[in-house]
């Protein structure tokens, strides 16, 4: 059992202990990898965490410490309150890169997700919102940014970025993070970006619509326009996605600081229930060359994000009912969530969803071992 928690307690024995020297009665390591197995198991607060502890003694025995026992509720609270979130995501960060040390020609979606009950109005304290990078390919967590109070994303994009190896990949990130910054930060890590661009940025969004917004006919022949379209039925409900690229964008870019600008696009999705027809059109900007299969499939997979980490970390996790506000528990129990979804989302002999495997690995601790040895993939 011990070497499925190695990598976990190599990389997160380096988070820095916040307490003094005679209040240790619990290992800092100890805390936090039995805190990662409650996650993992179903314990959504320290409570449970603590229970869990208890109901799982001899078994976390055999690999941790424990010298005093299982830590109380409180003290995992104080504990994970105390926790810098810089250094715990630091530890985060590394134990991930050593898993995947290259992730070439993967795509990263980027997005925001506030923790809606982490205010305290007694303190004042807003909010937190934390900004998070998804591996499509590869299905976990790359890492996550946090700020109080709705800190603007674009600020809080290009921080994330740089903890981020991310050449050769291609980062996707919604309207609210189209800002230069934010490409000059993945051009400057040899990535490639799309962007998504909407009424909050006119002075782009303008030529945009110059460039699709007209027959087809024309604008194949006065641009080089590379196309693709996807077709699907599901449930009653036809869906139609066309894309359309152009790399003619030297007028525009050249009078510009969007660094690594080469691409325009648009995708027009059609919807079709009965009778009733719905049209939209999205537009980006990108770095890549002029392939609309590829900018499709970037497009289509940044809602990865949405669908397989933030989806299931409110619907399995309860993220949003978390009352946890104390300090820097709400950021570093967030960062406990996602290492137990990357985990989850890993292990791959069980075929079922991720909450069924949270509640196998709860009753049976050769499933947990399992879950634990994806952290070896």
């Amino acid at each position: 059992m011990a070497s499925s928690a190695a990598s976990l307690i190599e990389h997160f024995s380096q988070v820095p202990d916040p307490r003094i020297e005679r209040s240790q009665r619990h290992r800092l390591i100890d805390i936090v990898i039995i805190a990662v197995c409650g996650a993992i198991c179903g314990a959504d607060n320290w409570v449970h965490i603590a229970e869990f502890g208890r109901s799982k003694y001899d078994w976390l025995k055999t690999f941790l410490a424990l010298p005093n026992g299982i830590p109380s509720h409180d003290t995992f609270g104080r504990v994970f309150a105390r926790i810098s979130p810089a250094h715990f995501q630091d530890c985060f960060s590394a134990w991930i890169q050593s898993l995947l040390p290259k992730l070439e020609a993967e795509i990263v979606p980027i997005d925001g997700k506030t923790l809606r009950h982490s205010y305290d109005r007694t303190s004042g304290k807003k909010a937190i919102h934390m900004v998070n990078a998804w591996a499509v390919k590869n299905r976990l967590v790359l890492g996550q940014c946090h700020g109080e109070g709705g800190l603007d994303e674009i600020t809080l994009i290009p921080q994330l970025l740089r903890v981020l190896a991310l050449k050769g990949c291609i980062v996707t990130v919604d309207a609210i993070g189209c800002h230069k910054s934010v490409a000059e930060q993945v051009i400057n890590q040899q990535g490639d970006y799309v962007l998504a661009v909407k009424a909050n940025q006119p002075k782009l969004l303008h030529p945009l619509r110059q460039v699709f917004d007209r027959a087809e006919p024309q604008l194949h022949q006065d641009l080089s326009v590379d196309t693709f379209e996807t077709h699907d039925e599901n449930h009653g409900r036809i869906e139609t996605r066309r894309y359309w690229t152009t790399d003619q964008v030297d007028d525009f870019a050249e009078g510009t600081a969007w660094k690594g600008l080469a691409l325009f696009g648009m995708v027009e999705a059609q919807r079709q229930v009965g009778d009733q027809v719905s049209v939209e059109r999205r537009y980006y900007i990108s770095s890549l060359d002029n392939d609309a299969q590829r900018f499709g499939e970037a497009v289509r997979r940044h809602w990865s994000i949405e669908n397989s980490l933030h989806w299931i970390l409110d619907v399995v996790f309860r993220e949003d009912d978390s009352r946890i506000r104390t300090g820097h528990a709400p950021e570093n129990m967030a960062l406990l969530r996602q290492i137990a979804v990357s985990l989850l989302q890993q292990e791959k002999t069980a075929k079922v969803g991720v909450q069924t495997k949270r509640l196998k690995a709860g009753w049976d601790h050769t499933y947990l071992a399992k879950v634990l040895a994806a952290g070896h993939f």
